[in-house]
Parts: C-alpha cells; sequence; structure tokens
C-alpha cells in the first residue's frame, strides 16, 4: 500500500517540477535575448558617433579657399587658377546662383572642380550666414579673397590720367554720366564698407597659417598722392585706426555729396577712394593680427592685378583675366612659414610704396 502511494506522490512531484521549469524558460529566454540586444545597440552607439566624428575631423582638417564676387572676370580666373594649384576645397561665390552655377559648370567642362556658395557682400546677412557655414563646416577659412567690387565706366578723372592718351578717348566716350555724389556713395559702399563688413564677420574664423588678400587698384596709390597733405599724412601713418579711416571715407561721401569734397581735400575719384580706404584698411588689419595673433603667421595683403580686361575696365586693357589673376594668387599661396609681404601693397609680385 505504501509503495503505490510513495510512487503517485514522486509522480506528482516530477510533473510539478517540469511546469515550473517550462513557466520559467520563455522568461529566462526574453531576459537574455533583452540583453544581448541592449548590450549589441550599446556597442553600435560608439561607432557611429566614431564615424560621425570622423567625418566631422575629416572637413576641419580640409583646406578652404573662398573667392567674393567670382562667377566673371578676375574673381573666375581666380579660381580657374586655385582649382588648379591649391590643395583644399575651392569656393566659387556670387550675389546671383544661377551666374554662380554657371561658372561652376563652366570649370566643370575644363575639368576642374569648385564648389559654390551664395554671397552678397552688399548683404549683412548673406556674409554672417556664408561665414558660419565655413565656420561649422570647415572649422574656418584657410584663404580669403576679397576680389568683388563695382566701378562706374569712365567715371573717374583720376582713372583717366592714368591711360594712355590714345585710350582716353575710347573710354571718355563711354563713360558714365551718373552724378559724382551718386558714386561716391555706391562705390564706397561696395569696395570700402561692404569689404569692410567682410573682413569683420571672416577674419575671426581665419585659421592659423591662413591668407587673406584684399583686391585693390594702382588706382587707389595714385589717388592717395592727390589727396590734401594731412590726408595723406593720416592714410599712411602707422598708428591710424579703423575707427578714424571708416570716419575719412563717410566724410569724403559726406562732402560729395554737398558737393564739397574738393574743398575738403578729396579729389574727383570715387574708385580711387575706394582703393585707397581698402590699401589703407589691409594695413590695419595686417597690424591688428601681428599684435592679436602673433603665433598664428597669417598674411595679409592688398594687391593690384593690374588693368585687366573685363566689364568693369574694359576691352583695350592690355593684360587677360588669367594674367591679372597672377598676384592674387601669388599671395593666397604664400608658403606655409613664410613672414612677408604683410601689410603690404603688392603689385606684379612685388611690394609697391605707399
Amino acid at each position: 500500500m505504501c509503495f503505490p502511494i510513495f510512487h503517485a506522490w514522486l509522480t506528482l512531484l516530477f510533473f510539478r517540477l517540469c511546469a515550473v521549469t517550462l513557466r520559467s524558460r520563455p522568461s529566462l529566454v526574453y531576459c537574455a535575448s533583452r540583453t544581448a540586444r541592449t548590450a549589441s545597440l550599446l556597442s553600435a552607439a560608439p561607432q557611429l558617433t566614431q564615424r560621425d566624428e570622423t567625418s566631422l575631423e575629416k572637413n576641419m582638417s580640409t583646406k578652404v579657399a573662398v573667392v567674393t564676387g567670382s562667377n566673371k572676370g578676375i574673381g573666375l580666373s581666380i579660381v580657374r587658377a586655385l582649382c588648379k594649384q591649391y590643395q583644399g576645397d575651392v569656393y566659387l561665390t556670387a550675389r546671383d546662383t544661377g551666374r554662380g552655377q554657371e561658372a561652376i559648370e563652366s570649370l566643370s567642362s575644363e575639368g576642374l572642380k569648385a564648389m559654390f556658395h551664395q554671397l552678397d557682400i552688399n548683404d549683412l546677412n548673406s556674409i554672417t550666414t556664408a561665414a558660419a557655414f565655413f565656420k561649422d563646416k570647415y572649422g574656418g577659412v584657410d584663404v580669403l579673397i576679397n576680389n568683388a567690387g563695382i566701378a562706374f565706366k569712365g567715371g573717374d578723372d583720376d582713372i583717366m590720367s592714368t591711360l594712355p592718351p590714345s585710350l582716353c578717348l575710347s573710354v571718355s566716350s563711354g563713360a558714365d554720366t551718373t552724378a559724382f555724389a551718386v558714386q561716391a556713395e555706391v562705390t564706397l559702399k561696395t569696395n570700402f564698407f561692404a569689404t569692410r563688413d567682410m573682413l569683420t564677420h571672416f577674419l575671426p574664423i581665419v585659421k592659423a597659417g591662413g591668407r587673406v588678400v584684399n583686391i585693390s587698384s594702382f588706382v587707389g596709390a595714385r589717388t592717395l598722392n592727390q589727396c590734401s597733405p594731412d590726408h595723406q599724412q593720416r592714410f599712411r601713418s602707422e598708428d591710424i585706426t579703423e575707427e578714424e579711416l571708416v570716419g575719412m571715407m563717410q566724410q569724403f561721401v559726406d562732402e560729395a555729396k554737398r558737393g564739397e569734397h574738393k574743398k575738403g581735400g578729396w579729389p574727383d575719384t570715387a574708385y580711387g577712394m575706394s582703393k585707397t580706404g581698402l590699401t589703407t584698411l589691409s594695413m590695419i588689419h595686417a597690424r591688428q593680427l601681428s599684435k592679436e595673433r602673433p603665433n598664428d603667421g597669417i598674411l595679409l595683403n592688398a594687391c593690384c592685378p593690374g588693368w585687366v580686361r573685363t566689364d568693369m575696365a574694359g576691352p583695350k586693357a592690355p593684360k587677360s583675366p588669367d594674367e591679372g589673376a597672377i598676384t592674387p594668387v601669388y599671395l593666397a599661396l604664400l608658403p606655409p612659414g613664410a613672414t612677408e609681404p604683410h601689410g603690404k601693397f603688392v603689385s606684379d609680385k612685388e611690394v609697391q610704396p605707399w
């Protein structure tokens, strides 16, 4: 009697143990599966972050050159030369996106790769947007060439005085008749004040070893000699401040609008005054860089590309746009470790007196 009862009891115990085991297995399997999946996700997350960081580091280490107003003329030739010689990304910029893209396609047909970013130097928002883009993508810029500028055709007596007599008639016959007061305000707005805005927002993001080139003109140097002795002294002074220079440029515009610029010691050339101001500004900024970032090795210069055949300068000029690009590109590609030229006015790859 005892044995059957004992056997039944063992059988019941066996089935209960099996049931407990079966109920517990799914939970164990789920926990193991969840743990493995979590571990897999955690191990994958650092790999994704690492790939992102690698991509970001690659962009930050890539050198980048930016040329303003470069969909045509000298600017386009500068971009073309940089595409051939510069070890990094080259950005063509323009106010008009369509024209900029057309220029990019033109270079592509030559087997050259340039990149495009919209940039209107007369639009402060456009400048700050572009600066933020290059800061975020590349950590700044390595080369900045301020090429954008305007001129009223044949509107400046000083420009006329620099031309050979045989060409004066052909240039003057197409001279713009816009009032000098308007020429002064419009020309300085772009060539001086807007270019200054570019420098204000881009100089802080120029990387160590960077190169900054401001496209000025020999007309600015000749215009300087036509200013009053007091003005000449201040333009050439090594202690002139940016604020003082801005005040002088605004004074010229204000007196031109009143028809009193000659009494104020200014010559009859809006374009010349804009380039006198730009060259002087270049020298001021170079001194500031030497003082505030002495170990960064940044070189900043103004230059004259020469008299170049462009829409602005006319078809009679002796230099082609590609020839006009030679000096700006030379300054943009000054080798690492170079210390000169810096804060100079350069023409035909040679420092000129100021």
